[in-house]
């Protein structure tokens, strides 16, 4: 891919943007398994899942900077704007909104934030594209004193550009925090991302891969992991909107998901009652290490009603699922184990703390081009 801000050396971002995309495939492939050895010395690779090279990223978190009639949207650098505006990693709906919604901060006078003086408003843009081009955005301001000129402009914006959703997320601190804890709701409820045979629902504090397409590979993938081992009882821990367990749930199958988002969990009871699996689909707001141990003992989400189910799905933040959780399935009745991983490295910390856990296949799936950045695919079955 060709990138004018990178030659520049305005952003480095992309870090791997000099090597072929084919060798940059090769050397994830090199480090996961590498690191992956000592703890799944058997293991069996499948052929890693490219990526588009370009257009690929569904989701824009702009930096606002500059000033309410000449504002710019993009990164920091030293403290100072850099427009990013014709980042080639965005899908082409993304790079069509960006100029729009440039001239929307300027007419609806949303003060870009200044980091020195402290002052001003817009700190962030977040902007999702789905699948169908329709556009969530999200205006991070540092108060609410922009909420009324945000919605009297509003109808002019949603005149221009396929928005499906709009919010306003107040994050007042001054730290480099992209969103804070509060999200007022300014128009429409849900982004629908259709994936697959299915359709997901994104609300605006819910996390949803950035690569659509290689998403959409990793959750047809797990889902034939899932299909061969055919058990009875799944849970989705980490769910998020519920992109595994829905793709896995079928009458016969009791599937529970649970997520520490609200939202999350409101988007996955949504789909699941759009995919008729409701009655097979139990989506359960609570973090997962804790969750597992309670609701074991209760016989929770068994159709054995031995408390365990026979499958467990996780899909943990880049710290992994750590000690509690890897403590629990090591000593539990759980026969499988399909693990989604941003970071081999705590992947391997948790597989060591699995050791009745042994790894039959993993699939790198490249989430994430010109960076490090990887995801690696793992089914565990115990011995």
């Amino acid at each position: 891919m060709e990138c004018s801000y990178f030659a520049a050396g305005v952003c480095r971002s992309c870090a791997l943007l000099p090597v072929a995309y084919g060798d940059q495939l090769a050397a994830k492939q090199a480090r996961v398994a590498a690191a992956l050895a000592p703890v799944a010395p058997d293991v069996a690779w499948e052929e890693p899942v490219a990526s588009a090279e370009a257009g690929f990223r569904n989701k824009a978190k702009m930096v606002v900077s500059g000033t309410v009639d000449a504002p710019v949207l993009g990164i920091l650098d030293g403290g100072v704007g850099v427009d990013l505006q014709g980042c080639g990693l965005h899908t082409p709906g993304l790079a069509a909104s960006l100029p729009v919604l440039a001239r929307f901060v300027s007419t609806a006078r949303l003060t870009p934030y200044s980091v020195s003086d402290r002052s001003g408003e817009l700190k962030h843009l977040i902007v999702t594209e789905s699948p169908d081009g329709e556009l969530m955005v999200r205006f991070v301001l540092r108060s609410t004193e922009a909420l009324a000129r945000l919605r009297s402009r509003l109808p002019a914006l949603l005149g221009e550009l396929p928005i499906a959703v709009v919010s306003a997320n107040v994050q007042p601190k001054h730290k480099a925090i992209l969103e804070g804890p509060t999200e007022i709701p300014l128009y429409g409820d849900t982004l629908a991302m259709r994936i697959n045979d299915l359709t997901l629902h994104l609300r605006p504090q819910s996390f949803f891969q950035t690569n659509t397409a290689v998403a959409a590979v990793l959750y047809r993938c797990a889902s034939g992991l899932v299909e061969a081992a055919a058990p009875e009882s799944v849970w989705d821990l980490y769910c998020g909107v519920g992109g595994f367990g829905l793709h896995v749930a079928r009458p016969g199958r009791c599937v529970v998901g649970v997520e520490v988002s609200e939202q999350a969990i409101e988007s996955a009871r949504l789909s699941a009652r759009e995919l008729g699996v409701g009655g097979v689909s139990r989506w359960v707001v609570g973090d997962a290490a804790a969750w597992v141990s309670t609701s074991s003992a209760a016989g929770e989400g068994s159709t054995t009603g031995e408390g365990v189910p026979e499958l467990v799905i996780v899909n943990p933040p880049r710290r992994g699922i750590g000690a509690e959780l890897a403590g629990w399935l090591e000593g539990s009745g759980v026969q499988h184990l399909v693990y989604s991983s941003c970071n081999v490295d705590s992947l391997v910390r948790d597989l060591g703390a699995m050791p009745s856990f042994g790894a039959v296949s993993s699939r790198l799936l490249d989430m994430f081009p010109h960076t490090a950045h990887h995801e690696v695919l793992v089914l565990l079955t115990r011995h």
